[in-house]
Parts: C-alpha cells; sequence; structure tokens
C-alpha cells in the first residue's frame, strides 16, 4: 500500500512551475529569470520563512535564495531564479518557521506597552545567540553576538539594548543567514535548461540542392555555404534542413 507523505508543521503546497505534478520537467534556457512560486502557511501566529534550492545538473547546490510572500496575507511566496547552465536541475522549496522574526513582532508590541520588557529581552538574547552560531565566523557573527550581549545586558536602558539588534547591519545579516526552524521541504521538481537558441529564433527553410553556383558539383552543402551570410542579413538565426 502506497504511504502518504508526512506533511510537515509548515507546509509547502503548490509549487511552481509544474508540469503534470513534476512528472516532466519544467523549462528554461541558460540566463532566463522565472519565478518559483509555493503556497506556504502553518497554525497559530508564529512568522514563517521560505526558500528555493537549486541543483545544478553536476548535483551541486546553488545559492540561498530567499523568497517573499507575494501579496500580503495570500501565503503565496515566490524567488526569481536564474539557472546558469545547460542541463537537468531541480528545485525545491523550503519553508519554515522563523523565531526572529517573531520576536521582532512580539517586541515592537509589547516594549512599547511595558509588558514583561526584561523577559522579552532576555528571550531576544538567546535567540541572537543561536542565530549568531549560522553566520560565518569573523566580524559578521562578532556583530550579531555583540547584539545577543546588549540585549542580555540588564545595566543597559532598553534602548541601548535594542540597538544593535535592531541595527541595518544586523538585520540585513540575518536575512542572510536566518535563524530557522521546523524545517519543511517540497519534492524536488525537475527543471530542463536548453541553450538560448530553445527559446526563440528565426528560422529559414533551406534547400542546398537549390542552392545553384556555378562551380561543380551542383547543390552540395560546401557550395550552399555561400548563401549563408545572406541568409543572416535578412534576420535569421536558425537554417532549417528539410
Amino acid at each position: 500500500m502506497r504511504r502518504t507523505p508526512a506533511i510537515g508543521r509548515v507546509p509547502v503546497r503548490d509549487v511552481r512551475p509544474s508540469v503534470e505534478c513534476g512528472r516532466r520537467p519544467a523549462k528554461a534556457v541558460t540566463g532566463e529569470t522565472f519565478l518559483v512560486t509555493a503556497t506556504v502557511f502553518r497554525e497559530g501566529h508564529d512568522v514563517v520563512g521560505a526558500n528555493v534550492v537549486l541543483r545544478n545538473p553536476k548535483g551541486r547546490r546553488g545559492p540561498w535564495l530567499p523568497m517573499h510572500e507575494l501579496s500580503p496575507g495570500s501565503d503565496v511566496w515566490g524567488a526569481e531564479v536564474t539557472p546558469d547552465m545547460t542541463g537537468r536541475w531541480t528545485y525545491r522549496v523550503e519553508a519554515w518557521s522563523h523565531p526572529l522574526a517573531t520576536w521582532r513582532h512580539a517586541a515592537g508590541i509589547k516594549i512599547p506597552a511595558g509588558i514583561d520588557t526584561g523577559l522579552v529581552l532576555e528571550e531576544g538574547a538567546e535567540l541572537y545567540e543561536r542565530a549568531a552560531a549560522g553566520v560565518p565566523k569573523g566580524t559578521e557573527r562578532d556583530l550579531v553576538l555583540a547584539a545577543a550581549r546588549d540585549l542580555g545586558d540588564d545595566t543597559l536602558g532598553v534602548d541601548d539594548r535594542l540597538k544593535g539588534a535592531l541595527s541595518a547591519d544586523v538585520s540585513d545579516l540575518l536575512e542572510r543567514y536566518p535563524l530557522r526552524e521546523l524545517v519543511t521541504a517540497s519534492d524536488p521538481m525537475p527543471l530542463l535548461v536548453e541553450r538560448e537558441r530553445a527559446l526563440y529564433g528565426s528560422w529559414y527553410e533551406f534547400f542546398p540542392r537549390s542552392e545553384g553556383t556555378e562551380e561543380q558539383p551542383h547543390g552540395t552543402f560546401r557550395t550552399a555555404e555561400r548563401r549563408l551570410e545572406a541568409i543572416a542579413e535578412m534576420g535569421f538565426d536558425v537554417v532549417y534542413l528539410p
């Protein structure tokens, strides 16, 4: 009996582009940018995140591509991807709980209202310390760790404790290296990437035997070659030999 695949805490549904539910590959050409979308949601009020994972024909994982909700409240997320070589690729969507975004939302409500301020800041310190582990070692990780230390330092005022964590530099870093929980991945979807000429072209139906020259033998590929430059000047970029 065929088993039904398990559904994670953050379901991923309706991944597109999809041809016959992934039984056949979607198609693109090298350098072509197209939109990958999916429906992503979860129970409760915690914030979710999503990203696309590409694997090239050699099986190598491509760059991490963050997705964004295309219309607020729609649960439809998307990201533009651009394959850079021909061959058979795959892509999949990963969805996850976003604890840092959830914390920022709660902090933006509770701290101005004076509700559990100390507890909220301590929770933030723990989250930022965990997030720092996913940032490459060096100045970038040190920046996130400094924000975590400030959040947990109760000798500072509230604004000073929050300053580093909410700074543009730290926020940009944690967009690139987010803290992810409860990750759910879709099935890999096939993608066939072909050369650019597969996307469009102006074809000229060419009969070499009809290309007459004064040379002998008459109507061969070699004698017809002289006609190619004139065909290109007319705007054709593909010669079709019936």
